[in-house]
C-alpha cells in the first residue's frame, strides 16, 4: 500500500489524520478515499467531528474510524471511540473507551498528519526523544496508556507537554502524569479489588498464597470479614492449617476437631467455620447434630462448605447417600440446591451460596443486608480520568489564593472523603454515614454537615466545571439507584423472608431514591421481570460489548418455511429470537448494565459467587449461564479449562463437569477477547493472540468452533516450530534434526545439502567418482540419499550447519511462505543453491555476496555480527519442464517475499523471505561485455514484462 510515504504503517495497516485523506491516492487498485466516504455513512459519523483518524487495512480492506482526544494537544492521545467497517458484509461494530482506565494511545502521530502541518516538528521532537531513551524498544508493551507511563517512569522520565523530562529526586512514583487514573479520586481502587483496602487485606492476601487457606476462609478474606475486626472459630478444624495461618496474621482465631484437636474448648465466636465436615460424616442425623452445633456458636455468621458432585468424574463405591473412597473414608457429594435446602431445613434460615460448595448463614440480619446490598453493587465507571481543564485555566487556578482554596486545603482530608462517600452513595451523606472523626472536623470548620457538603459541592463545580460535577452526580445516582433495583430484584428471585427491619444505611438509601420500600420493592421486581425478555437481555449484551466487556457471539436462527409447517408459529417465533451468547472475565461482572447484573445474580443465587470462575458465558435465548475454570488463567496466553459449571435458571438447578484424564482439559483460545485493556497482561495477550491468528491465516492452525485439542496444536505447533513461552508465542531456540520437516514437502536437509559446491566436497569426501557425483547433482533434492552421503559433510572438514536457531527458523518461514506453494502449484522443485555457512562460501569459486544475498539466513561471524544484516533466507531453484519466468511472475504476484532474482526462462531464480518483504524484483541480463548486469524493476512491470 502506498500513500506518498505519508501515514503511520504496522504491518499492513496504515493509520491517517483526517486532515491527509485529501492526499490518499488510488492504491493496488483500491479508491480508499472513497471506501472512507462509504464506512462513514454506514457509521453514521462524520469527520472531524465523530473521528478525526482512519486505519485502512490493505489485507482485509477493513476500515476504521477512530476518535483520538486532544489529537492535537495530547502528546500522546487516547482512543476514545472507534467504528470498524467492513467493506464485504457492510458490517459496522462499535467501541467506546469512555469508561476505560487504561485506553489504547496514540504513538508518532506526526506521521499522520499532512508533511506541512505547523506542529510538525513539535511533534517528531517528542518522538525522536522517546527514541532516544529507548521507549519503543518493547512494541507490545507500549499501545495502552498505563503500561506506556510505567515504561515512561521505569526511564526516569515524565511527560510534560510534548517534552520529556527526567524525573527529580523529590518525585515518587505515581506522581503528576505517571499517576495512575485510580489516583485521581480517592475511592478509585477501594472497589476494584478489595472491600477493605488496609494492611491486614494485603498481607492476607499474600499469605493465602502462602499457607494455601481453604475456600471457606479464602471466601471470607475476600469478602473482608478478615480484616480484625471479628473472632473465628473453626469447628472440625482438622490439621488446624486455617487457624494456624490466621494467628500468624495476627488475627483472632481459635479451633477444635475431635481426632487433632479434642481437648481445645468450644467455644462461640463472630465467626464459624464448618469447613468440609458434613460431607465426611456417613450419619445423617450425626450430620445434622455438627450442623446445628456450629450454628449454635456463631453470634454473626456461620460459613458451610461441601463437597460439590462432578458430572464428569464418579468416584467410589455407593453406600448410603454417599461413596467409600479409595483411601476407605466417606465422602457425601452435595448438588449446589441440595446443600441449600439441607441447611434452609436443619436451621431454619436461608442460606447465600457464596462459592462452589460454601455457603454464608448470618445470624446478624444487618450484616447480611450490607453484605448482599455490597454484593450487588455495580463498581465502575466514574473513577475514570477527569477531563482536564485547559492549561491557561489550570495556571490561573494555581495562582489563586483565595478564601476557600485555603479553607479546603485545611480540611482536604476529609473533604476528600466525605466527596468520596457521595460519589458511593449517589446520594448526600448525613451525619450517621460520615465518618465520627470527620464529622467532627469537618463541624468545626464549617459548622454543619450540610455547610460543609454546600461547600465542597461548590469547589468541586469550580475545580471541574458546572457540566462535570452535574453529570457526575447525575451519574453516581443513577448507580447506585440501579445498584439498589438488583438487590431488591435478587432480594425476591429468592424469595428470602422480608426482614424485620431495614439496616440503617439502606433505609436512608431507599428514602433518597423511591421514596418508600414498598416502591423500592416494585422497581426491583420490575427489574427481575425483565431477565425473562430475551430482546433486553441481547440489548444489554450488545451495550456491555460496545464498552469493552466481553466478547459477544451473535448467531443467526430464523427458521424456513418448511420448518414452519413442521414447528408450528410458536416454535418458529421462539427460533427468531435472539441468540448467541456474551462471554467475559468475571472480573468485568461488576461493570456490566443492571439488567445482566440481575440475571447473573441469580445464578450466583443457585451456584454462588461468580469470581471463583474466570470465564462467564451469558446465554442470550436459553435462560442459562456457564463458569469456567482455568489453570492460571493469568498467567497462561492458552489457558486450559478444569471445570465448567451450566447453571439453568428456568430449572433452577446446576451441572458441574470437571476435566481430567476421561476429558482432556481444552485451551482457550483467544484469551484477549474476554478480557480489556485494564486486565493484568492484556497487551501480551493481544500479541499472541494475533501470532495465533496469523498462523491460521497461513493455514496451519484451524481456531474455528472450539479449535484444535491442546494436544493437536501442540503437535503442530512442534512440527513448525513454535512454542509457547509465558504470554509469548516464539520460535523454538534449539536446533532441529536435521531429516524434520521443513514444511510441507521438504525437510532441513534439503535446504542445507543442496548447493554444487557442498555436494561436490561430499562426494569427495565420500571417495565417489566424477560421474556419481554428476548422478547425486541430477538428483536435485532426492531425500533417498545414501549413508555415504549423510556422513559426508562430517568428512568434508566443511560445517554447513547453520549455528543459530534463527537460521533454521527462518529457513522453515520460507519453506511454508514460498517453496511449499510453489510446489503444491507447479510441482517438485530442484534445489541448486541452499543455506551457505561461513566455511562454505569460502569454498564456493566465482562471485557469490554473503552479505546482501540472505543465503547466509541469521548466522553471524566471528566477531559476532550478522554476515547478511537482511535476515530471512533465500534459496535458488529451478522447476523441470516449467518456464521460470511463469513461475517468477506467480511468486511476484501471489506470494510474499523479500527479493526475487531472475537470470532466464531456463535458469534457477533466486528468492528469499525475510523481514524486510521489500518485494523487489532484479532481473539479470546481459551486458555489452556479456556479463550478467542486473537490473531492478517495479511489480509492475515485471508482471508486464515479455
Amino acid at each position: 500500500m502506498a500513500f506518498a510515504n505519508q501515514g503511520k504503517i504496522i504491518g499492513r495497516r496504515t493509520y491517517l489524520h483526517v486532515d491527509a485523506l485529501a492526499s490518499v491516492q488510488t492504491s493496488n487498485g483500491l479508491d480508499w478515499k472513497a471506501r472512507v466516504a462509504v464506512a462513514e455513512q454506514a457509521a453514521g459519523v462524520e469527520r472531524g467531528a465523530q473521528f478525526n483518524v482512519v486505519r485502512l487495512d490493505a489485507d482485509s480492506g477493513e476500515i476504521a474510524l477512530l476518535h483520538y482526544g486532544d489529537f492535537f494537544d495530547d502528546p500522546f492521545p487516547a482512543l476514545r471511540e472507534s467504528w470498524r467497517f467492513e467493506p464485504a458484509t457492510g458490517a459496522v461494530g462499535y467501541r467506546t473507551y469512555a469508561d476505560s482506565l487504561n485506553p489504547p494511545i496514540l504513538h508518532r502521530k506526526e506521521l499522520l498528519l499532512p508533511a506541512d502541518h505547523p506542529r510538525q516538528q513539535e511533534y517528531q521532537a517528542l518522538t525522536e526523544a522517546a527514541e532516544s531513551i529507548g521507549l519503543f524498544a518493547d512494541s507490545t508493551r507500549i499501545g495502552y496508556r498505563r503500561q506506556w507511563l510505567e515504561q515512561v517512569h521505569a526511564a526516569g522520565y515524565r511527560i510534560e507537554g510534548h517534552a520529556l523530562l527526567p524525573l527529580g529526586n523529590i518525585e515518587l512514583p505515581g506522581s503528576g502524569h505517571l499517576r495512575d487514573a485510580d489516583d485521581e479520586h480517592p475511592a478509585a481502587g477501594h472497589d476494584r479489588t478489595s472491600l477493605h483496602a488496609g494492611w491486614e487485606a494485603a498481607r492476607h492476601r499474600t499469605a493465602m498464597v502462602r499457607y494455601g487457606f481453604s475456600a471457606p476462609i479464602q471466601s471470607l478474606a475476600r469478602h473482608g470479614f478478615l480484616d480484625g475486626q471479628y473472632r473465628l472459630f473453626d469447628y472440625g478444624c482438622g490439621r488446624g492449617d486455617d487457624v494456624r495461618g490466621l494467628l500468624e496474621n495476627g488475627l483472632e482465631a481459635a479451633g477444635w476437631d475431635p481426632y487433632y484437636a479434642p481437648d481445645q474448648p468450644i467455644q462461640s465466636a463472630d465467626l464459624v467455620n464448618l469447613g468440609f465436615v458434613i460431607n465426611v460424616i456417613e450419619d445423617f442425623d450425626e450430620r445434622l447434630e455438627a450442623l446445628q452445633r456450629a450454628w449454635s456458636l456463631a453470634e454473626r455468621l456461620l460459613v458451610v462448605s461441601v463437597m460439590l458432585a462432578n458430572q464428569n468424574d464418579p468416584r467410589g463405591a455407593r453406600f448410603r447417600d454417599g461413596v467409600i473412597t479409595q483411601r476407605q473414608t466417606f465422602q457425601k457429594y452435595y448438588r449446589q440446591q441440595e446443600i441449600k435446602e439441607l441447611l434452609t431445613d436443619a436451621l431454619d434460615e436461608e442460606p447465600i451460596p457464596v462459592a462452589p460448595g460454601v455457603l454464608y448463614v448470618f445470624r446478624d440480619k444487618d450484616a447480611e443486608q450490607r453484605f448482599l446490598v455490597d454484593r450487588y453493587r455495580r463498581r465502575r465507571s466514574r473513577l475514570r480520568d477527569p477531563t482536564a481543564p485547559a492549561p491557561q485555566t489550570r495556571r490561573e487556578m494555581s495562582q489563586r489564593r483565595d478564601r476557600r482554596a485555603e479553607q479546603y486545603a485545611a480540611y482536604q482530608a476529609p473533604l476528600e472523603r466525605l466527596w468520596e462517600q457521595w460519589l458511593t452513595l449517589g446520594r448526600k451523606p448525613d451525619k450517621a454515614d460520615a465518618e465520627a472523626a470527620d464529622l467532627l472536623a469537618l463541624t468545626e470548620g464549617f459548622g454543619t454537615l450540610s455547610k460543609a457538603l454546600r461547600f465542597l459541592e461548590r469547589y468541586q463545580r469550580e475545580r471541574r466545571g458546572e457540566d462535570e460535577v452535574r453529570a457526575l452526580l447525575e451519574c453516581a445516582a443513577s448507580e447506585r439507584m440501579a445498584d439498589l433495583e438488583v438487590y431488591l430484584a435478587l432480594l425476591q428471585f429468592e424469595h428470602r423472608r422480608p426482614y424485620k427491619h431495614l439496616e440503617a444505611g439502606l433505609q436512608r438509601d431507599i428514602k433518597a431514591f423511591f421514596g418508600d420500600y414498598s416502591a423500592a420493592r416494585t422497581a426491583g421486581f420490575a427489574r427481575l421481570l425483565q431477565i425473562a425478555d430475551v430482546e433486553a437481555i441481547a440489548a444489554a449484551c450488545q451495550e456491555a460489548a460496545d464498552h469493552g466487556l466481553g466478547w459477544l457471539d451473535q448467531l443467526s436462527s430464523a427458521a424456513s418455511t418448511s420448518d414452519c409447517s413442521q414447528l408450528g408459529q410458536e416454535a418458529v417465533d421462539a427460533q427468531r429470537s435472539p441468540s448467541g451468547s456474551l462471554r467475559l472475565h468475571t472480573s468485568l461482572v461488576e461493570q456490566l448494565p443492571a439488567l445482566l447484573r440481575v440475571y447473573i445474580g441469580a445464578a450466583a443465587v443457585l451456584y454462588g459467587d461468580l469470581h471463583n470462575a474466570d470465564l462467564i458465558k451469558i446465554h442470550i435465548g436459553s435462560g442459562k449461564l456457564t463458569l469456567m475454570r482455568f489453570d492460571d488463567f493469568d498467567g497462561r496466553a492458552l489457558p486450559r479449562m478444569l471445570e465448567r459449571v451450566k447453571i439453568k435458571l428456568r430449572e433452577q438447578d446446576v451441572d458441574l463437569f470437571g476435566y481430567g484424564e476421561v476429558f482432556p482439559p481444552p485451551y482457550l483460545y483467544r484469551k484477549s477477547r474476554f478480557i480489556n485493556e485494564e486486565h493484568p497482561g492484556y497487551p501480551e495477550q493481544v500479541a499472541f493472540d494475533e501470532a495465533l491468528d496469523q498462523l491460521e491465516a497461513c493455514g496451519l492452525i484451524d481456531l474455528s468452533g472450539y479449535g484444535p485439542t491442546a494436544e493437536e496444536l501442540d503437535a503442530i505447533l512442534a512440527r513448525h516450530r513454535w512454542e509457547v513461552d509465558g504470554l509469548r508465542l516464539r520460535r523454538v531456540q534449539t536446533p532441529p534434526a536435521l531429516d524434520d520437516p521443513c514444511g510441507q514437502f521438504l525437510c532441513f536437509r534439503d535446504l542445507i545439502e543442496c548447493g554444487e559446491t557442498f555436494r561436490r566436497l561430499m562426494a569427495e569426501a565420500a571417495g565417489i567418482a566424477d560421474e556419481s557425483a554428476a548422478d547425486v547433482q541430477d538428483k536435485g533434492c532426492n531425500k533417498g540419499r545414501s549413508q555415504g552421503q549423510r556422513q559426508g559433510q562430517r568428512n568434508t572438514g566443511i560445517d554447513n550447519l547453520p549455528q543459530q536457531p534463527e537460521s533454521y527458523n527462518a529457513l522453515l518461514e520460507l519453506a511454508e511462505q514460498l517453496l511449499d506453494p510453489v510446489i503444491d502449484w507447479f510441482g517438485m522443485i530442484q534445489l541448486t543453491y541452499g543455506f551457505c555457512s561461513p566455511q562454505l562460501a569460502r569454498q564456493i569459486p566465482g562471485c557469490i555476496d554473503p552479505k546482501r544475498d540472505q543465503h547466509a539466513a541469521h548466522e553471524r561471524n566471528r566477531l559476532g555480527n550478522l554476515i547478511c544484516p537482511r535476515l530471512g533466507a533465500a534459496v535458488d531453484f529451478i522447476v523441470a519442464d516449467e518456464d521460470m519466468l511463469e513461475v517468477a511472475r506467480w511468486i511476484v504476484e501471489n506470494r510474499p517475499f523479500d527479493r526475487l532474482y531472475f537470470y532466464g526462462s531456463d535458469k534457477p531464480i533466486h528468492v528469499s523471505y525475510g523481514p524486510e518483504q521489500s518485494r523487489q524484483v532484479v532481473v539479470m541480463r546481459p551486458g555489452p561485455s556479456g556479463r550478467l548486469v542486473p537490473r531492478t524493476c517495479s511489480v509492475e512491470a515485471f508482471l508486464r514484462s515479455g
